[in-house]
């Protein structure tokens, strides 16, 4: 488990970026909050950027972001070096991309999920361990 995290969403996804940061709080983990502030509308890159861009800089271990499918978050996210953003839909892809992937960036659509899943999906991202071996081999051809 990590001890800080950085967050983001667009509109779609600000409801739920809100109840996952309170979670994590709840939790004893400090949450920076990259945006966005409300439900108007704004530009997904802004957001992607800001919190794939503190992860690739080293400043956050791990991030969240948040959108409306989470694909366009996904495709902005690992645009940057170091990153390894994973979209995850379910219990299965969030522990696979964690122990698989070593994924420091979790990505959830908002559209897609409801609470209850989220929730089991942050857990689990946030409690598996990468199982190194063969899948460290795979994950340092990717960078």
């Amino acid at each position: 488990m990590t001890d800080k995290i950085i967050i983001g969403s667009d509109h779609a996804g600000f409801a739920a970026k809100e109840q996952v940061k309170a979670y994590l709080q709840s939790k004893g983990i400090a949450v920076e909050d990259a945006g966005c502030h409300s439900a108007e509308s704004v530009h997904y890159p802004i957001y992607g950027k800001a919190v794939a861009g503190a992860v690739s800089r080293g400043e956050y271990p791990r991030g969240i972001l948040i959108c409306g499918t989470g694909i366009g978050m996904s495709i902005v996210a690992n645009k940057f070096p170091g990153v390894r953003a994973a979209l995850c839909h379910n219990a299965f892809t969030a522990q696979a991309c964690r122990e698989h992937n070593d994924a420091n960036i979790l990505v959830m659509g908002a559209r897609v999920l409801e609470w209850p899943q989220m929730k089991e999906i942050v857990d689990l991202w946030l409690n598996t361990p990468f199982a190194g071996g063969r899948h460290a081999e795979r994950v340092a051809m990717i960078e």
